[in-house]
């Protein structure tokens, strides 16, 4: 669709006006001068809604001690081989957990904005708490044999979707798809599949039924499709699922790493799968599948089938403790910014939360995503806006002396 003459972005759902104040305060500061809106723009943003999942307190851990027996050591040692080997076994009785304890210290924030566009066909999902199980059984536990490991806890659900042809596909991925991995993964409980395996399979299978349900509820027109890029976090691992263009980073530390590659008509794999069956990829303002659509997978699109699949790929990232911020958006975000610079901006207003922010404001993971609407809408982005932002660390309230 070409871009609608620039105009305000405005809200999917207005919030009150003193909500307005308080979530575009202290935005320019992270702002390049080239970045920067003009007040009457930064005025109309807003997110559609945001989320916190509040400070619930981490588990008990216990600790798994590797015993050395003193008295051997005392019979075979001298005094200074005897304290090293005490060293030795107090270097080893090593606290053992899982990464994200019973992952119920995540936070998270997001914004869903209509942007330059005249008609919102994105949609966001939260779910947190989609299912509930110990980190053993989710699978990829780092910490087994632990309590935690063994404790049930949340695992959490986050997807965004970006519509094309109209809006119908993407509301029904945010109103189903979780339900729908959840029931999948119930149903291969006892598939004997190794973890990755197992996940790979629900995924696959999950998307595959989210796309046939499209068509036997009649949700939409078959010329209407959704890209779908969704996030399962345990404690322990971050579970990744992508079927189109929209794009999920983790900012670790002072690394930035993508949890997903976009699927576009002229990746090499993605021509030579179209191509071999028959179809084509025309440059028209880009690489596009029969010059129409400018991603290679997709939910729903049927008159685009065999070529566009509601096929994913899945990736498994283990949690680490420098984990800072989970980042999901569509293409209106990463059009205009690539990942290293959206994770600068989320080191910049984390670093700037430290040092001012009041414990009643907004979150961190909510400034985040704030600041990331305000600047891709800055640098002109044509489309519409939605960022998932998720705080991976359990962050102390900090009150302004």
């Amino acid at each position: 669709m070409e871009p609608s003459p620039e105009k305000p972005l405005d809200r999917v759902d207005s919030a009150p006006d003193e909500e307005l104040a308080s979530t575009s305060s202290g935005l320019s500061s992270v702002l390049t001068p080239e970045d920067s809106l003009s007040t009457t723009s930064s005025g109309c943003i807003s997110s559609t809604t945001s989320g916190s999942s509040g400070e619930i307190p981490a588990a008990v851990v216990a600790e798994a001690v590797v015993a050395v027996p003193r008295e051997a050591a005392s019979e075979e040692l001298g005094v200074e081989e005897e304290l090293a080997a005490v060293a030795a076994k107090e270097a080893a009785e090593t606290v053992r957990k899982c990464v994200g304890r019973n992952n119920r210290g995540v936070s998270w924030g997001f914004t869903s904005v209509i942007g330059r566009r005249r008609e919102m066909e994105d949609a966001v999902a939260v779910i947190p708490g989609f299912m509930s199980h110990t980190c053993d059984h989710v699978g990829g536990c780092t910490a087994t044999g632990s309590r935690t490991s063994s404790e049930i806890s949340p695992v959490h659900f986050f997807g965004v979707y970006d519509g094309h042809g109209g809006s119908q596909v993407a509301t029904f991925c945010k109103e189903r798809m979780h339900e729908v991995i959840a029931e999948e993964w119930d149903r291969e409980a006892n598939s004997g599949y190794e973890w990755q395996r197992r996940w790979e399979a629900v995924f696959s299978s999950g998307f595959e039924r989210t796309d046939n349900e499209v068509l036997t509820e009649a949700a939409a027109p078959e010329m209407v499709g959704s890209t779908a890029v969704v996030v399962v976090l345990s404690g322990c691992q971050i579970i990744t699922s992508n079927c189109g263009d929209s794009r999920a980073v983790l900012c670790r530390r002072t690394e930035t790493i993508p949890l997903s590659v976009d699927q576009k008509p002229d990746r090499e794999d993605e021509l030579m799968r179209i191509e071999g069956g028959g179809g084509k990829v025309i440059n028209w303002n880009g690489a596009r599948v029969f010059g129409v659509l400018a991603m290679s997978r997709a939910i729903g699109d049927r008159y685009l089938r065999p070529w566009i699949i509601p096929v994913p790929e899945v990736t498994f990232t283990t949690r680490t403790e420098e984990d800072e911020f989970l980042i999901l958006a569509s293409d209106g975000l990463w059009d205009v910014m690539t990942n290293d610079e959206v994770c600068e901006v989320a080191r910049r207003v984390l670093r700037r939360w430290r040092r001012t922010m009041i414990s009643d404001d907004i979150s961190p993971a909510q400034a985040v995503a704030d600041n990331l609407t305000e600047i891709a809408f800055g640098r002109n982005s044509s489309d519409n806006i939605s960022i998932i932002v998720v705080d991976l660390k359990k962050r102390k309230q900090q009150v302004r002396q």
